[in-house]
């Protein structure tokens, strides 16, 4: 039994609470559940109580004397910042290919190239697990550092087999093994691999009939990704691949519309998807079709901005009534970022989210992309005690000073981790 923990005289306290379940939407999403001068009151990893320090000093005064006092005066207390876009799980590195793109190589002169993710996969085809788990552990060390207290981690830097299981091996492991909660999503149709370049239905066969009911019978992954794009996956695969993920109880999710417009927000409503990713290029009827449909927009700003592109139109999407979220795209060649503060600034400046809108959209919307809303996301009555403290006063101060990590202290399950 651990000592109670107090927090007490946050400046602002976000709780992001609400009688309403499921995604934040429209309006929705700037209402940050506030109080002032807020207060937390933590047992066992849990949140017992939520309210101004006042009525908590009231509610617990003859339990002061157990608990752990964190005074937040001039603090901003929020939940903890939930990723549920990640690529984090890889070997190697492609900084070289940084310069090349400045040089004017596009993502898919890249890649055509046989860099971009097929030198990714090479290279993580070639490490080892033991290897994965100690480069993983940095990047989950960074993003804990970064307020980041849940990852959704996708594999799809094997396309096969054996390469793909190693990768979701990982990620169970470091759920065990490291505080951040991590979300698994199989990803074989990452890319098609060059070994099957010009039998593209062959993989898809390959996806469906030898590496899905492997997955899904060693249950290492809750959802199943692909990437819908001219060169990757078409459309119609991406549906089949995604259906046959649902029979195998895998949550669609699905990369589109990133490098054009492709039918991919779309196929994302028709199918049910949880969340469609990037959405750079997406058409206003795939944006309608999402909001009608439920389907959660998870567009990544930083690799618009590493890549150089206009980023995805979020402004537009949230007034269209898409509920959307916001992640890193943590992944070795298109955004080699662990912040999500700076992820949070970029979707103010480059999509025009306001600053409550982009802290829900870090948080609440993202668990719900992870289906992850029931534990954490919010600070309310009965999650996990994930919250970070910030050096910042108030919200608007968070997204005002861009760039800057303003992480004081993050407490993962209760437990002061940072």
């Amino acid at each position: 039994m651990t000592r109670p923990i107090w927090i007490k005289h946050a400046a602002q306290l976000v709780t992001l609470a609400s009688d309403e379940k499921g995604p934040r939407t429209k309006e929705a999403m700037s209402d940050l559940g506030l109080i002032e001068d807020g207060s937390l009151w933590i047992e066992d990893g849990i949140i017992q109580a939520v309210g101004s320090t006042k009525e908590l000093e009231k509610h617990y005064s003859e339990r002061i004397h157990e608990a752990e006092i964190v005074d937040a005066t001039n603090h901003l207390v929020t939940p903890g910042l939930v990723d549920p876009h990640t690529h984090v799980v890889y070997g190697g590195s492609r900084e070289h290919e940084f310069e090349m793109r400045l040089q004017g190589a596009t993502y898919m002169d890249i890649m055509n190239a046989g860099g971009g993710i097929h030198a990714t996969t090479r290279m993580t085809r070639e490490a080892s697990e033991e290897e994965l788990i100690e480069q993983t552990t940095c990047r989950l060390d960074s993003f804990l550092a970064h307020g980041v207290t849940t990852v959704e981690g996708k594999s799809g830097y094997g396309m096969n087999l054996e390469t793909e299981l190693k990768q979701l091996r990982v990620m169970k492991r470091l759920q065990e093994q490291h505080v951040i909660d991590i979300v698994p999503t199989f990803m074989g149709a990452h890319a098609v691999p060059p070994e099957y370049k010009g039998r593209e239905d062959e993989i898809v066969d390959y996806l469906i009939h030898d590496m899905l009911p492997v997955v899904a019978e060693q249950k290492l992954a809750e959802f199943n990704d692909v990437f819908c794009e001219k060169g990757v996956y078409t459309p119609e695969q991406s549906e089949r691949i995604l259906e046959a993920g649902k029979r195998y109880g895998l949550i669609p999710k699905i990369h589109a519309d990133e490098i054009e417009p492709y039918g991919g927000a779309e196929l994302a409503a028709k199918i049910g998807a949880i969340s469609a990713e990037h959405l750079l290029k997406a058409s206003e009827e795939g944006i309608k079709a999402m909001a009608k449909s439920g389907t959660i927009a998870c567009l990544l700003p930083a690799t618009a901005l590493y890549l150089r592109e206009e980023a995805a139109l979020g402004r537009k999407m949230i007034d269209e009534g898409v509920a959307v979220a916001i992640s890193t795209d943590c992944n070795p060649g298109s955004s080699p970022t662990t912040s999500m503060p700076l992820v949070m600034n970029l979707a103010c400046i480059s999509m025009r989210l306001t600053p409550a809108e982009a802290l829900t959209a870090a948080t609440y919307n993202a668990a719900c992309a992870i289906n992850r809303q029931e534990q954490v996301g919010s600070l309310e009555v009965g999650k996990q005690a994930d919250i970070v403290l910030w050096k910042t006063k108030s919200y608007q101060e968070l997204q005002y000073l861009f760039g800057v990590n303003h992480v004081k202290s993050v407490w993962k399950k209760g437990v002061k981790v940072v």
